[in-house]
């Protein structure tokens, strides 16, 4: 075989060879990269909501076997979280790559001078100094890449080098003498300078150009093939020699005695370059395949206890969520609950103050009832589902009972509040009271919260007609305020769970950031749709609308006498609206918006000898408030017509005044029709119905009415028999199920019209007792039986129906509810 075909040959083995090499040096550096972004993931916490600790990071840095993990700044500077203290050989390329976000590989030596592969890919971590990491770099040691890189091969037939453009090493398979490969290429050109000049000067050319470089180095009867390529994620490239030898040497000796022995030779040469060839094939795949393994299984691992660790966050927090808003929920009604009590115990001797305080009480009490079912209801903590009780609602009482809830606030703050009602189509429609209170205290709070003192709150609702649904209305409730607002970017994520804009003007401002959210949730539930429109030191609105069922229409009204109403406001709107109320009453009414205009119709009138008969004052006038107002129409024109005033403040503090001054009631905002009319009703010496009196058609329909009441706590029964008693029913009382059983059975056939029936009672619940009941062969086994509870959630009202009662009752008792009920059943 000629020089020429085993120089040809050995070029097509060194190709293939480095290519090998090449291939196995990318995939080997693409998983380290790869492990090192799985480390530079845990560092940015990408799947919780913060970063993760550097015990984390070392965690997951030594569990992919690195030697060493640090941050790298902007500016080049290293800081170690675990390993020996590292110095870059060439920072100048590894800085630049990663600030332009690539991932790159580089060289470096430790504190003992031992050479380290540094591994870089861009993330963003707190350093010591307050600045963010420009990425997160681990290292292997020099050492530990040459063995994986199979260049420490024992092999004598190629050895390789990684070195630099400068020829100096990075990477090398034996302990040589030299730093620098290029000084290895003089000593081999030893007495010809110029021609390991040419060489190297050659190799320099390519690195420069980018480019392959294959040669065979001549010196004397030596041959050597070099092969050199450059390396991906880095400045390095790849160097292999082939060395001719004693292989050389002998084909060169060859006489054509010994050709067939040289053609066996040279065959059996390739057989042995292409089994080791296949056999480091066949390795390479297997460690490949190996590292990825290793990879793939940590990564699970890693995701499987992330993903139990964000399963088990994310149940805590609906958890946290849900008790944070209802103990701030349940504090605002029971600050009123308590405060109004205090105030009806210090005005004992003034019924009238007393009855309203009561009257505050028990519509705060009805909320925070509402809000205590939610608490106890754990399965909607678990589930994040809520279901809403829709029922039919008075708007006049559920801002009635918003105005008492937010008053002690607002008075706190000394802020300006108002609540007006305009269009009102429908007063009553149904929806879920509770959950329509808990949206409007949410924002309302957050309203008071974030205005300054002196600063006004406002709540509005008005309606509008649906053409394409007469039986619904379209309700608009619209809470505005003069506070600090907020900014364009916070108003896109305000509804999000624990969101606060990061803003020193409400850092000190309690909150949980969760009310908006929930709010967000109740109104998406009832249907409707929910905005916000603010500007930074100007305020903020909010806007809910609601499409709600119209409620059955009310009896009709007792006509009020024909009287003249002058209506005097500064809000037009509220003006117009009023008197759209008092023309359908069959009243005739006016208007003005301000008292000066208001005095020349009040002159005009008397003139004629036509006076106002009522005179409908606005607490806030231009110019002067509605006692002074009223005060000067006394003293000018000496009218003696009686005068209301329309306030949405608490009266109590102003009563005194507003009587010296001529005025003969108040009437609370936001302005509702009925509201108007049992003001009037009172006026024209028709009395009002009281909340405590069920009603002389419920007196005579429940007197002589037997009921039986299953009752397990002796003190309930007291408080039950006690209220019940101004229905003058006929009550007998039972300690349990059991007992009911037999009282019912000896009792004669109807004697009983009735059976109020509690849940949990001990030796026979009621559950038991009622199906016991319906057993019983008698002709009134059917009687009406009707759960007295507190068990109040829908499932609860289910089961009662499912074991035969009629219907349901939530404690504490309502009189009002419990006499519906017993109406509805009873003969």
């Amino acid at each position: 075989m000629s020089e020429s075909t085993i120089e040809n040959i050995g070029t097509a083995y060194m190709a293939g060879m480095n290519e090998q090499v090449s291939l196995h040096f990318e995939t080997i550096i693409d998983l380290r990269l790869t492990m090192a972004e799985s480390i530079a993931h845990i560092a940015a916490g990408e799947e919780h909501s913060d970063y993760g600790s550097k015990d984390e990071i070392e965690y997951g840095a030594r569990a992919r076997h690195f030697l060493c993990a640090a941050l790298y700044s902007s500016d080049g500077d290293i800081e170690m979280i675990y390993g020996d203290p590292v110095e870059l050989n060439h920072p100048e390329p590894f800085l630049e790559s990663l600030q332009n976000g690539e991932r790159k590989v580089a060289s470096a030596v430790d504190s003992s001078g031992n050479g380290v592969i540094l591994f870089g890919v861009p993330c963003e971590y707190p350093m010591s100094d307050g600045s963010d990491s420009l990425a997160i770099i681990v290292g292997l040691s020099s050492k530990y890449m040459g063995e994986v890189l199979f260049l420490d091969s024992d092999s004598s037939l190629i050895y390789s080098f990684v070195i630099r453009r400068d020829g100096s090493y990075v990477v090398r398979n034996t302990n040589g003498i030299h730093d620098n490969y290029f000084d290895r290429l003089s000593d081999i050109f030893d007495g010809q300078p110029e021609e390991a000049d040419y060489y190297i000067g050659q190799i320099t050319a390519a690195m420069n150009a980018d480019e392959d470089y294959s040669v065979i180095l001549k010196n004397g009867e030596s041959r050597r093939h070099l092969y050199c390529i450059s390396l991906p994620y880095c400045e390095w490239y790849l160097v292999t020699v082939l060395p001719f030898g004693g292989l050389d040497q002998a084909i060169s000796g060859m006489s054509s005695h010994w050709l067939v022995t040289v053609y066996a030779a040279s065959f059996a040469v390739i057989a042995m370059l292409l089994y080791i060839f296949f056999q480091y094939l066949k390795i390479f795949k297997n460690q490949v395949s190996e590292l990825k393994r290793m990879n793939e299984e940590m990564d699970a691992a890693r995701r499987a206890a992330e993903k139990a660790q964000k399963e088990a966050e994310r149940a805590n927090a609906a958890k946290q969520e849900f008790l944070s808003s209802m103990s701030h929920d349940i504090r605002t009604p029971m600050n009123a609950i308590i405060g109004m009590t205090a105030l009806a115990a210090n005005n004992t001797h003034n019924p009238e103050r007393t009855q309203e305080y009561l009257r505050k009480i028990t519509l705060s009490s009805k909320h925070l009832l509402g809000l205590i079912n939610d608490v106890l209801d754990i399965s909607k903590i678990e589930s994040g589902k809520m279901v809403l009780n829709v029922e039919p609602t008075s708007l006049r009482e559920v801002m009635d009972s918003i105005v008492n809830i937010m008053q002690p606030q607002v008075r706190a703050k000394n802020q300006l509040f108002n609540a007006v009602a305009y269009e009102i189509l429908s007063e009553d429609v149904c929806c879920d009271s509770v959950r329509l209170n808990q949206v409007l205290i949410n924002l309302l709070g957050n309203a008071v919260k974030f205005t300054p003192e002196g600063g006004t709150v406002q709540v509005s609702v008005y309606q509008e007609t649906l053409p394409e649904d007469t039986s619904c209305v379209r309700t608009h409730f619209l809470v505005s305020d003069t506070g600090i607002g907020m900014s364009k970017e916070y108003q896109k994520e305000i509804f999000e769970s624990f969101s606060r804009e990061d803003n020193t003007r409400v850092q000190k401002t309690e909150g949980s950031g969760l009310g908006m959210a929930i709010t967000k949730y109740i109104v998406d539930a009832m249907g409707g749709t929910i905005s916000v429109k603010s500007e930074q030191g100007r305020g903020s609105e909010f806007h809910v609308v609601l499409d709600l069922a119209k409620a059955a229409d009310q009896e009709a009204e007792p006509a009020l006498p024909a009287w003249k109403v002058l209506v005097v406001d500064e809000d037009e709107r509220l003006c117009s609206s009023a008197v759209h109320f008092l023309n359908a009453m069959g009243l005739h009414a006016e208007w003005c918006l301000s008292a000066e205009p208001a005095m020349d119709l009040i002159a005009d009138r008397h003139q004629q000898n036509d006076d106002y008969q009522v005179i409908l004052l606005g607490w806030k006038l231009p110019g002067m408030n509605g006692i002074e107002a009223a005060r000067e129409i006394r003293l000018k024109y000496k009218e003696s017509s009686p005068a209301l005033l329309l306030t949405a403040l608490d009266w109590s503090g102003l009563e005194a005044e507003a009587r010296a001054a001529g005025i003969s009631g108040f009437i609370s905002l936001p302005l509702f029709r009925s509201a108007l009319y049992d003001s009037l009703k009172v006026l024209a010496g028709t009395p009002g119905e009281e909340i405590a009196d069920a009603g002389k058609e419920n007196d005579l329909a429940f007197q002589g009415k037997h009921i039986l009441m299953a009752e397990d706590n002796e003190i309930n029964w007291e408080v039950a028999r006690e209220l019940l008693s101004v229905l003058e029913l006929d009550l007998d009382w039972v300690e349990n199920g059991q007992i009911c059983v037999a009282k019912f059975e000896k009792s004669p056939v109807g004697y009983y019209d009735a059976i109020l029936m509690d849940v949990r009672m001990p030796l026979m619940d009621g559950y038991e007792a009622t199906r016991a009941i319906r057993d019983l062969e008698r002709a009134d086994a059917d009687i009406p039986i009707i759960a007295m509870t507190a068990d109040a959630f829908s499932e609860d009202i289910q089961k009662c129906l499912d074991c035969g009662m009629d219907d349901h009752l939530a404690k504490p008792i309502d009189v009002q509810t419990v006499a519906r009920k017993l109406k509805k059943y009873l003969k």
